[in-house]
């Protein structure tokens, strides 16, 4: 009989257990599917105001987003997959080499934001104020601690190191936000157009580390976070 109650304990158990990881998978695709619709308008309004304004910084931050839009949807689709019970060995090699399209995207945007910043020293050409800008930056700035907390959170009861890596990267996507204010702030109320393109060769920083992580999970098959040596 105390074997019979105890084997029905461990099944009560196991079957609390599996109900509670399914639970964080869909908190977990939910939390992906707020990211990529944010990320999707942080895009749109970046490339858009960017582009008009002719702001190097704003253009290099939308650029960007695009590249962590696609990262992102590969990890909606990891957990998706996940949830329904089907192997990951396949979706862990798509991953693999949507990594390597993400680092040699991310690296690329790099080249291209130190161009179009010296470019723009060169021909000292002035980027308009831009109010949308302003307001993108401080959403962005808001929003990110707030993925990266929930994201982090879900990680931990699922124990997906792909999850923890992206809550740990939105960190460096609200620094990548604040830097960008900077530079849109000095620009819109001091003239200081310079600040644009300078703050364009800062995210350039945070561009090339996001571009190092990715190719080590390319290399590696293992995801680290934006924070660990590892990486190098």
């Amino acid at each position: 009989m105390a074997h019979q109650t105890h084997t029905i304990t461990n099944t009560s158990n196991s079957r609390t257990q599996t109900l509670h990881r399914s639970k964080q998978l869909r908190l977990g695709i939910g939390i992906e599917c707020i990211t990529i619709l944010w990320m999707t308008i942080e895009a749109g309004i970046a490339l858009t105001t960017g582009y008009a304004t002719r702001s190097v910084s704003l253009q290099g931050f939308g650029i960007d987003s695009i590249i962590e839009l696609i990262a992102g949807s590969v990890l909606f689709w990891r957990l998706l997959v996940e949830q329904r019970g089907g192997s990951i060995t396949q979706v862990e090699s798509a991953e693999r080499r949507a990594s390597w399209i993400t680092a040699i995207s991310l690296f690329a945007l790099a080249i291209y934001i130190v161009v179009d910043s010296a470019l723009t020293f060169l021909t000292q050409s002035h980027p308009e104020a831009s109010w949308w800008g302003i307001g993108l930056a401080i959403a962005a700035a808001i929003i990110m601690p707030l993925l990266w907390q929930s994201k982090l959170r879900i990680a931990k009861h699922i124990g997906s190191a792909a999850l923890k890596a992206d809550a740990i990267c939105r960190v460096t996507c609200a620094y990548m936000s604040i830097t960008l204010l900077a530079g849109l702030l000095l620009n819109t109320f001091f003239g200081w157009w310079c600040a644009d393109p300078l703050a364009a060769l800062v995210l350039v920083y945070f561009i090339v580390h996001e571009g190092r992580e990715a190719l080590h999970e390319a290399r590696t098959g293992e995801s680290c976070s934006c924070e660990e040596d590892e990486c190098a």
